[in-house]
């Protein structure tokens, strides 16, 4: 017996009860802060790029332990957040908001006062869990608060969060450890969040509603822990491999990934055949919007989050860039990503979801840009030298990534809100971790040849514009009723 979302027994009580007890607008205050929930975390993810050679000399880490600065934060946030959206559905997503805003600003404070690699592990293990709390109930309180245009506008102001969050991260990460602030160093790049923090935790407390689901579903204990085992096994070899040199263990766990893998799947159908909440119900899996959606996601966060992870490390090795000068290179694709944002929601009522077509094209067109400008100029590259393809590459990620969310949360029930966002938001921060890995092995054994980091950088752009012209007809689905 298949169960329909249509006819649901477990959530179509609660979607009557919640609609009818639910806040039918959020301010503008109140949407720009929770905007502020999806900003910091992704800011967090890419700020520490441009800060890692500055901890190691400092705390004498290996490239093994700089990697997972990165990467502890990156698994413990995608293990968690489906976890996160369903306990704000149960509990309260102002609630979980606020406590994970809290946890955030607290973890912040003690990576920065991290006396060495090991403490700084287990802070940063600490500060992707509270924002695995946090930023899944943004996208769920403006699915269950917002219609219509305002929904729109707000999902594509959460796409841009995201985008220009990767971009300033950069840009900041490389202001800061510049600067050197009172003789901090790499530690400002933690302090920074904790004014941010306040402001957005009072302002949560004062002008965000509550919402959730009026029948309060238990969390599939069974099913939180296959599924964080899975991400583990999966992202932690593929985190570390490289720079131990592929241990045994790292292809015992890669290999385990499938079983598991399938474990879970046979244990989330029979969950839900029983009538119970599945942590990641296959009926939701099942919904075309969301297949195709969960799909595009894939290529474009594995892709998004290899670029930036590969371009901070080669124009800041051969390319010669400082700090600064890596990250200021980043400005006109945050520009872009802005400019979408403010035109998102007209955007999307001209072309529907056609949009998401047009940007992997155009996205494509500045890939291939970049990667003419860095084979023929290199390594004499800079901001200037790469400020249109980077203004390029900008427009048609924003044009992909913001509409997207929009487009797969309107498949989901408002009841389910926290569990569709749980499931995006994994899917982004896994697949930007993943292309971290993969993209990185990739560009690492490249420019340890004969290519050299130039050419690696060039055959990593190429191979994302394929990527997204090959993204195109999957795409198409959207667009077809």
């Amino acid at each position: 017996m298949t169960q329909n979302l249509t006819r649901n027994p477990v959530t179509e009580p609660v979607a009557a009860a919640e609609s009818a007890k639910s806040p039918t607008e959020l301010s503008t205050i109140a949407v720009t802060t929770l905007i502020g929930g999806a900003f910091l975390p992704i800011l967090s993810f890419f700020i520490i790029n441009v800060a890692l050679p500055s901890i190691g000399s400092d705390l004498g880490a290996s490239k093994a332990g700089l990697q997972l600065v990165v990467g502890t934060y990156g698994i413990a946030n995608a293990t968690l957040v489906v976890v996160g959206g369903r306990l704000g559905d149960a509990f309260g997503r102002r609630r979980l908001f606020l406590i994970g805003m809290a946890g955030f600003t607290v973890f912040s404070l003690l990576c920065g006062l991290a006396p060495n690699i090991s403490t700084l592990l287990a802070f940063r293990v600490g500060q992707g869990a509270v924002a695995a709390l946090m930023t899944p109930q943004v996208l769920a309180t403006i699915a269950a608060v917002l219609t219509g245009s305002s929904r729109i506008r707000a999902v594509g102001m959460f796409g841009a969060a995201g985008g220009v969050g990767a971009a300033v991260g950069q840009i900041l990460g490389g202001v800061l450890v510049s600067a050197d602030i009172a003789g901090l160093g790499w530690r400002t790049v933690f302090f920074v969040n904790i004014p941010v923090c306040v402001i957005v935790f009072i302002a949560a407390y004062r002008v965000i509603p509550e919402t959730k689901a009026s029948v309060r579903l238990p969390v599939d204990g069974i099913g939180a822990l296959l599924l964080g085992t899975t991400l583990v096994m999966l992202l932690l070899p593929l985190t570390e491999g490289r720079a131990l040199g592929w241990p045994i263990w790292t292809w015992v766990m890669l290999l385990a990934v499938v079983p598991l893998a399938v474990v879970l799947a046979m244990h989330q159908r029979w969950f839900e055949r029983s009538g119970r909440a599945a942590l990641v119900p296959p009926s939701v899996l099942r919904l075309r919007g969301m297949r195709i959606g969960l799909i595009i996601g894939i290529a474009f966060f594995s892709t998004f989050g290899g670029f930036m992870f590969v371009f901070a490390i080669a124009t800041q090795g051969e390319g010669g860039m400082s700090p600064l000068e890596g990250g200021l290179t980043y400005l006109p694709l945050a520009v872009s990503f802005m400019a979408v944002s403010v035109y998102n929601a007209k955007l999307q009522e001209r072309y529907g979801p056609s949009i998401i077509v047009r940007g992997w094209a155009i996205q494509a067109v500045g890939y291939l840009a970049c990667a003419a400008v860095v084979a023929a100029r290199w390594p004499d590259v800079g901001p200037l030298t790469l400020a249109i393809p980077m203004f390029v590459i900008g427009l048609g990620a924003g044009l992909v990534m913001m509409p997207l969310f929009g487009v797969v949360m309107a498949q989901v029930p408002q009841e389910q809100a926290g569990l569709g966002s749980g499931i995006l938001i994994t899917t982004q921060q896994t697949c930007i971790s993943l292309g971290a890995a993969t993209v990185g092995t990739l560009f690492l054994i490249l420019a340890g040849s004969s290519w050299g980091q130039g050419g690696a950088l060039t055959a990593v752009e190429v191979m994302i514009a394929i990527v997204s012209i090959a993204a195109i007809p999957v795409s198409l689905g959207l667009t077809r009723k």
